[in-house]
């Protein structure tokens, strides 16, 4: 669908990577079909590597994550956020959930300025649970969700993804009949995970000088996104064990890693899971166990459910037992392949499409 009227839409993203993305995925495609985008996004710093995959107008809303000591900053993040929206009144607001949706919303609500929220996960989290009743419409993820959401209008969409993600390309640096492990916890990274990876790859290391057949007879390449305060320590780690791979603190290239991996060790974030699904990677998904709601789990449950996932549970993996997991998957291309054919059932690539058409029919009409 695609509206004859240009309009001015705010979109309010930002907190972390996994609600960023796809907030900037649908701007773009609201930018493609003519109409006058503004991103809103909270101004802190976790935010400044995943902001500058966007070229177009931004505001800073200065919101901040739901606290008593932070009541004040959220106070006058709502009366920012309700100065900006009288100066330039938009016709529609796309609010993408997380704490950064607060205060854009409840200032949508007080200037009249119809909301459309997406929700990314199984579980919806506290944001969107208190703002569905501002609502217009609420887009979901996961078809489970709605159950979640009684008394809201839902529209199945899926998670938007950026459109680049998919046409990435392996890394020509990488020998080619190497097995390929890409490891992310998202864009801030997952110091546990990142820990419990360096020591399994360890184990793994050692098994394989020992008995190359343990293996597959394969080389291993590992390509890991460690969030900034483990770049060096797993670099290093890595550098020690004589283990070939590229680290980097926020991975760039996140195209051409996906494109490069034969399996993907990741959080179960809902972004993570759909970029996944777009890329039809196989992956072994580690829940934050202290995610609100336990959301993460419900996640990876859902994609495991299917057989396009396994999952881990943080706190009864160990290092040993890592190790042999992934030894069996570099062994095993058959049933890699298997997961990633199940896992592209999950993608939903119209779904920047699909919100984009939500957000123009419920623009006010002027």
């Amino acid at each position: 669908m695609e509206t004859d009227r240009k309009l001015n839409v705010v979109v309010a993203c930002g907190g972390t990577g996994g609600h960023a993305f796809p907030g900037l995925a649908v701007a773009e495609k609201l930018r493609s079909r003519g109409h006058d985008v503004t991103v809103w996004e909270s101004g802190r710093d976790i935010e400044s590597s995943v902001m500058t995959a966007w070229s177009g107008k931004g505001f800073s809303t200065g919101a901040r994550q739901l606290s008593v000591r932070n009541l004040f900053a959220i106070w006058r993040s709502i009366r920012r956020c309700r100065a900006e929206l009288r100066q330039n009144r938009p016709d529609v607001m796309l609010a993408m959930g997380s704490y950064s949706s607060l205060p854009p919303v409840l200032a949508a609500r007080a200037e009249g300025v119809p909301v459309v929220l997406h929700e990314a996960n199984t579980i919806p989290g506290r944001a969107v649970d208190f703002l569905a009743r501002y609502a217009k419409v609420i887009a979901i993820s996961f078809e489970e969700t709605a159950r979640r959401l009684k008394g809201a209008k839902t529209v199945l969409t899926g998670l938007p993804v950026r459109e680049d993600i998919v046409s990435g390309k392996r890394f020509d640096f990488i020998p080619k009949d190497d097995f390929v492990l890409f490891i992310t916890g998202g864009s801030q990274g997952a110091h546990m995970v990142n820990c419990l990876v360096s020591e399994a790859l360890a184990i793994v290391k050692n098994e394989v000088a020992k008995d190359p057949s343990s293996a597959g007879g394969r080389g291993l390449y590992v390509i890991h996104q460690t969030g900034a305060k483990d770049e060096i320590p797993i670099l290093s780690e890595y550098t020690k064990l004589g283990i070939s791979a590229r680290v980097r603190a926020f991975e760039r290239q996140m195209a051409d890693a996906f494109a490069s991996a034969d399996l993907v060790i990741a959080r179960a974030g809902a972004s993570t899971c759909f970029e996944l699904a777009a890329c039809g990677k196989a992956a072994l998904l580690i829940p934050l166990p202290t995610a609100l709601r336990n959301h993460q789990h419900f996640n990876a449950d859902a994609f495991a459910a299917k057989g396009a996932a396994d999952e881990g549970i943080q706190d009864r993996l160990a290092p040993h037992q890592l190790a042999r997991y992934i030894m069996e998957k570099m062994k095993n291309p058959a049933r890699l392949q298997e997961m990633s054919s199940k896992m592209k059932s999950f993608a939903t690539p119209r779904a920047a499409d699909d919100v984009a058409d939500l957000v123009e029919r419920s623009a006010r009409r002027n």
